[in-house]
């Protein structure tokens, strides 16, 4: 990808969990504004690639375990376990996010499938450092009462 690609595709859309998000709005907000937050795989707007494989799929093994615990409570009223179920839309569409990343992949060379496990190992890696300004803490002002 050319450089001022990659400035572009970073202006038009901004970071979500598992993967990216080009809803104008939510865009122009740097991700503060999303009407449906952490929702994301219901949205349109949202996009993933390979490199968010191993927590899409981490995710959708969370959803199904949670669907299994609630179904199996016994000590809560049925509006709360409702409530608190993931729905079967949400874990279709994540189901279908991991089939599609993982027959993308799979159409591949081997060759070919070596290349994305490299790139995505060293993604994977930038993406889990945090870069930003180091801050300086300020000592807590004391505001317990004078005592004699």
């Amino acid at each position: 990808m050319l450089d001022s690609e990659r400035v572009r595709q970073n202006l038009e859309a901004v970071a979500v969990p598992f993967g990216r998000c080009s809803e104008p709005s939510n865009v122009q907000a740097g991700g503060g504004d999303c009407p449906i937050r952490f929702r994301c795989a219901g949205c349109d707007h949202f996009s993933t690639d390979v490199s968010y494989l191993p927590e899409l799929e981490t995710y959708l093994s969370s959803l199904l375990q949670t669907r299994e615990r609630i179904a199996a409570m016994t000590t809560a009223d049925e509006w709360a376990k409702a409530e608190a179920m993931p729905s079967h839309e949400e874990i279709r569409r994540v189901r279908r996010l991991v089939t599609n990343v993982k027959d993308t992949l799979a159409e591949l060379a081997p060759d070919e499938q070596d290349q994305v496990q490299e790139a995505m190992v060293t993604i994977r890696k930038s993406r889990a450092v945090m870069l930003g300004m180091p801050s300086v803490r300020q000592p807590l002002p004391d505001v317990r009462p004078e005592r004699p």
